[in-house]
């Protein structure tokens, strides 16, 4: 492990963002955290706490409770930790900021969640180009107490080590799985869509704009029209993939994906925002405010 802690960041260049990568595994610095710090995990916390309930998943909201997580300080990963273990045999390992494709892949097949262990600026509470604390831990620690979302990540994790053999084709396209199922995924529950996608439920913004705007696609789930569906790193997202249950994650992602690797070499990837014939299409979106390029 690290001996001393160091806060991994992308670099700002004249070309914008240049991701910096690290494979460090550091026990979480609690005593180094500053008052500044302790607060604006307060406040993104508090902020999300009262935006989410009607929004975000019930089973993500009932995780949050049991967690115990509240907003008078950063969690300590030691203390969340044992409940994980118990839940679904995960744990919380601490990182120095953005991993490798491969090392987060193999986190993962291992029941290892890597959690940043700094926690974004005041001047970056509303938007942060990486993940930081407060993502990685609010955003998608709740929902790994769910025993089959749990399988699901780790069955991620192993397609990733898988993916990584085959070429940069193949890691791409299970990118986007990711992308739009733990980072901007919807569901459908009871009650309507609600979110369980982290990157939406850590940002105030996307939490409204994916249920509420009239701009994005929502779109239900098909495993192979996400794989080839590109997808928006700096702006909300065009379009949304809904479930119908957690459930739904594992029976797509049970099969082989050689073969499908093997026939999506072949297509062209969609645009963010396209629509196609063949959508389970929950709503076309107007297109306001989207930009023409950037899609990756």
């Amino acid at each position: 492990m690290s001996a001393v802690p160091q806060r991994v960041e992308h670099q700002m260049t004249d070309k914008g963002y240049v991701p910096v990568y690290t494979t460090s595994v550091i026990e979480q610095p609690w005593a180094s955290y500053t008052p500044t710090d302790h607060v604006t995990w307060a406040a993104l916390y508090a902020r999300q706490q009262a935006l989410l309930p009607g929004r975000a998943s019930q089973v993500f909201l009932d995780n949050l409770v049991r967690l115990g997580l509240g907003a008078d300080a950063i969690p300590k990963f030691d203390e969340i930790n044992p409940m994980l273990r118990r839940a679904t045999g995960w744990e919380l390992v601490g990182v120095e900021g953005l991993l490798p494709e491969l090392t987060f892949f193999e986190h993962l097949a291992n029941r290892r969640f890597p959690v940043t262990w700094w926690i974004r600026k005041p001047e970056q509470i509303d938007y942060l180009a990486e993940p930081d604390l407060f993502h990685d831990l609010f955003g998608h620690v709740p929902l790994l107490l769910e025993p089959v979302f749990a399988d699901y990540m780790q069955a991620y994790g192993q397609g990733g080590l898988r993916a990584h053999g085959l070429g940069p084709v193949a890691l791409s396209q299970l990118t986007r799985l990711y992308w739009y199922t733990v980072e901007f995924g919807l569901i459908r529950e009871a009650a309507g869509l609600r979110i369980y996608g982290a990157g939406i439920l850590s940002s105030k913004g996307e939490s409204i704009h994916c249920l509420e705007s009239s701009a994005p696609n929502r779109i239900g789930f098909d495993l192979t029209r996400i794989m080839r569906t590109r997808y928006r790193i700096d702006s909300y997202q065009k379009t949304y993939f809904v479930i119908d249950g957690y459930r739904q994650l594992m029976e797509a992602t049970a099969a082989d994906f050689a073969p499908i690797y093997t026939d999506l070499a072949e297509n062209e990837s969609f645009p963010a925002g396209a629509v196609l014939a063949t959508d389970t299409l929950l709503n076309r979106g107007t297109g306001e405010g989207w930009t023409a390029d950037g899609d990756v």
